[in-house]
């Protein structure tokens, strides 16, 4: 351990200059790699609702895979957060004092790998995106009409249920906004073969109305369902409701991806600077101590770095 003249610890000669800026950007990393757990956290349970075995039966289907795909990336960043925050602490830390080639690589081959991962998930996540906001609207009416037979959720088909609990969940009804008797549903079978809609007694599914739950919504006034009086039902439509569930921390999670990718490769940059330096001396070293004697020649300690 590198002391002083007085005995105390000298940080920048046990380091250097570079050790103590690699030290510095790894205690950065440490707390980009709690963000990233956090971040991923948080999108999970933004999910976790709508993510329940009555609606999954919804969200399985190959047009609405964009809530599968946000709750594994979320998972992945999860991964990568807690994995980068314990590298950068462990091989960071061990980088910075020992100096050493094969510590240092591991460290190198440890950050491209998750840098890589991030990249990946970027991706992914802005592929996501775009399917979020430009094709996945229309998807979601398709499967209404599709497969909502009844504004129950008792019916056989676990997915015209799932439509159910999705208006239930998200205080959200069908695609769309609904602001009249004319809307995503009359396209449906509901509305169109058998139903309380077919038969003209509703306009809307009692799930819609306001304050009702699975336990109430039978009970739903005539005022919401028949008549579809303005204030007594949820006007806001399905797409734009499970848009703001996906998406809420989107920009939190490019932000910081980023940043973590951006310090990465300041880490890496400094991983060969250490390297480098560490050659130097050992180059500096061996040339002093190999010169002879006998021509009157004395090692100069003052090439030492």
């Amino acid at each position: 351990m590198a002391t002083d003249q007085g005995g105390t610890f000298d940080p920048f000669k046990q380091f250097g200059i570079f050790g103590i800026a690699f030290l510095i950007i790894n205690a950065v990393l440490v707390f980009m790699g709690l963000g990233l757990v956090t971040v991923g956290a948080q999108t999970l349970n933004e999910l976790s609702k709508i993510n329940s075995e009555n609606i999954k039966p919804l969200l399985e289907l190959d047009s609405v895979q964009a809530v599968v795909m946000v709750t594994t990336l979320s998972i992945i960043l999860i991964v990568i957060g807690i994995v980068l925050t314990l590298g950068a602490f462990g091989l960071g830390i061990a980088g910075a004092y020992f100096k050493k080639k094969f510590i240092l690589l591991q460290y190198a081959i440890f950050v491209l790998i998750l840098l890589l991962m991030k990249i990946v998930v970027i991706a992914l996540w802005f592929t996501m995106k775009n399917e979020v906001e430009t094709d996945m609207q229309g998807k979601m009416v398709t499967l209404l009409q599709s497969y909502y037979l009844d504004d129950t959720t008792t019916n056989n088909n676990t997915i015209s249920n799932a439509w159910n609990y999705l208006f239930l969940t998200l205080d959200c009804c069908g695609v769309n906004p609904v602001i009249s008797t004319t809307n995503d549903f009359d396209g449906t079978s509901w509305c169109t073969t058998s139903g309380s809609c077919q038969a003209t007694a509703s306009q809307i599914p009692k799930t819609c109305c306001f304050n009702v739950n699975k336990n109430n919504y039978t009970s739903a006034p005539s005022a919401c369902h028949a008549s579809v009086d303005p204030g007594t039902y949820n006007t806001k439509g399905c797409y734009a409701a499970l848009k703001e569930k996906l998406l809420y921390h989107s920009l939190s999670i490019i932000v910081l991806a980023l940043t973590t990718m951006f310090i990465e490769v300041k880490a890496l940059s400094l991983v060969f600077l250490i390297r480098g330096k560490n050659r130097h001396q050992c180059l500096t070293l061996c040339r002093n101590m190999c010169v002879s004697p006998s021509v009157g020649v004395a090692p100069d300690k003052n090439r030492w770095i």
